[in-house]
């Protein structure tokens, strides 16, 4: 291995051009990596046409149908194209993004919400997780990355944090997603700190501090347990009086972390000097056995 050689950082295809991945691009840049943009993971069990697109697996609401997405789970990556997507990839961004199909959960569920989905992505998103852990290919998932790894790994979700309070009784705020404002309205990031837990968490050894003040959130689920999956969560945040995840490691893996929160933002922007250190952190754990 040549030592000088930059290292290969993936980022997780997406079936959009959203400025959110231009940012990871951007990010990936500054911490000394080269990002490359994806393929897209396709599972041999399901039937694609000529353009990608999965024919006969989507269920009336919109996810994948129950019966394929078991199918997915069983079969992770050995039947599918990951190994040739990520041949030469050191590493592995997973970026933000809409929600993944519940059919997906180790326990499945209906679908709970009516912002839809891309099944396509889901799939090739699961698979992809799926190979990167079991291969120990470090891997920095934000938003719906981190709920993919909370997802592949067996943990348990809320699938809309505003009915979710609702179901408690508690009124939420929009503390974590701003939402529109009347019809000329749109949606954007809100800022809030989050609370570092543990001692020997990846987030508390890159960041170096009890509280990360001001991060940009953008995201209407969280993780809602990491019971009996080998997660740990790393990070917090008080919302109507619950905790809810905002950082989870897999702490059987050189580095798999997962941020609810938008690092790649803050970096563009230059709000911190804390962010750039999640990506400075993948970049050297992809370079580990160089």
């Amino acid at each position: 291995m040549i030592k000088d050689r930059k290292p290969m950082i993936g980022i997780a295809w997406y079936e959009r051009k959203d400025e959110e991945y231009a940012q990871v691009r951007k990010a990936i840049e500054a911490a000394g990596g080269i990002p490359i943009k994806l393929k897209q993971v396709c599972s041999c069990k399901l039937d694609y046409d000529e353009n990608g697109m999965l024919t006969g697996h989507i269920g009336a609401d919109g996810a994948l149908n129950l019966e394929d997405a078991g199918e997915v789970r069983r079969s992770t990556w050995e039947a599918s194209n990951v190994e040739q997507v990520s041949e030469g990839i050191d590493a592995v961004v997973f970026p933000g993004g809409g929600d993944m199909s519940p059919s997906l959960f180790l326990v499945p569920e209906p679908v709970q919400t009516d912002e839809g989905f891309c099944v396509e992505r889901d799939v090739s998103d699961y698979i992809l997780m799926s190979y990167c852990l079991e291969k120990d290919i470090p891997v920095l998932g934000i938003c719906r990355g981190m709920q993919t790894l909370a997802i592949v790994s067996g943990a348990s979700m809320i699938q809309d944090i505003r009915g979710h309070m609702k179901n408690l009784g508690k009124e939420y705020d929009d503390h974590h997603r701003k939402e529109p404002e009347g019809p000329e309205g749109h949606r954007d990031y809100t800022f809030h700190d989050v609370t570092v837990t543990g001692e020997d968490s990846i987030l508390r050894r890159l960041t170096g501090t009890d509280t990360i003040c001001a991060v940009p959130s953008w995201h209407h689920q969280a993780v809602k347990s990491i019971e009996d999956t080998p997660l740990i969560a790393s990070g917090v945040m008080e919302t109507c009086g619950e905790e809810l995840i905002e950082a989870i490691e897999r702490t059987d893996k050189t580095f798999a972390l997962g941020l609810q929160y938008h690092p790649e933002t803050a970096v563009v922007r230059e709000l911190d000097d804390i962010s750039l250190a999640y990506f400075i952190g993948l970049v050297d754990a992809s370079t580990s056995n160089y």
